[in-house]
């Protein structure tokens, strides 16, 4: 199993509501199983469903970016990050930080494969440089994320 990185599609691009995105991943993961579960499905699978110490880490992470988020059990978010929009094929989670940034998590179910996807504004350059310190590790964790989710 692996997660591929890909170019972000437009269908992606067109869920966010970031008047500009400054860094933007996408990664695809093969799967049968795609439809087995909603866009939100996924989103919970991958995060939610992940070991204890992996949401832990994750949770700790996004802390240290300024990310304001909720409380990880809120049923109305998906470990914390607010569910802005929510659909059969797609979730949209989106959240701002403290540091100036604002990101979106997309996760899209599409024919044989999940996709997640990362979009994030970076408004000054205390953001840039933070998000340039981190981009690497999350495109890593993302990609374990997939293939975790899968696994299970």
């Amino acid at each position: 199993m692996r997660a591929a990185e890909t170019p972000l599609p437009q269908a992606t691009r067109a869920l966010s509501r970031l008047s500009r995105v400054d860094y933007a991943d996408a990664f695809r993961l093969s799967t049968r199983r795609a439809t087995e579960r909603t866009g939100e499905g996924w989103a919970r699978a991958t995060l939610e469903d992940a070991p204890a110490a992996t949401r832990q880490a994750l949770r700790d992470g996004w802390r240290a970016l300024g990310l304001r988020l909720g409380a990880a059990d809120d049923p109305a978010r998906v470990l914390g990050w607010p569910v802005r929009d929510s659909a059969p094929d797609h979730a949209v989670l989106a959240a701002e930080s403290r540091l100036g940034l604002r990101a979106e998590l997309v996760f899209r179910r599409e024919p044989g494969a999940l996709r997640f996807s990362t979009l994030v504004t970076l408004r000054n350059p205390l953001a840039r440089l933070v998000w340039a310190a981190v981009a690497r590790k999350h495109q890593r964790v993302v990609r374990h994320l997939l293939v975790q989710v899968e696994r299970r």
